[in-house]
């Protein structure tokens, strides 16, 4: 059963830390709060990569403001930008 008292936010990834954590700096933040947060179970169980830049949606208490759970990894909005080089021709 969902919990219903959580507060969704979105962030990028600053940091890749060991154990599965992430170091997450908040965009709707107007200093840059930095929290800590964990991936979920449905993203580690379909092994979804997250590196530091990423942009992702999180869960967090509204009890504990320094921790949270990331739920979504963010589509690039340049995917262009990782297309396959152009090959050489070859005569």
């Amino acid at each position: 059963m969902p919990d219903t008292n959580v507060i969704e936010v979105e962030g990028k990834v600053v940091a890749v830390l060991p154990g599965t954590m992430f170091k997450v700096q908040l965009t709707n933040s107007p200093n840059g709060h930095i929290v800590l947060a964990h991936i979920s179970g449905k993203l580690r169980k379909n092994f979804i990569k997250i590196a530091a830049g990423d942009n992702v949606r999180m869960e967090m208490s509204p009890y504990d403001l320094e921790k949270g759970r990331i739920t979504y990894r963010m589509k690039d909005e340049n995917p262009a930008a990782f297309q396959r080089p152009a090959q050489r021709r070859r005569y």
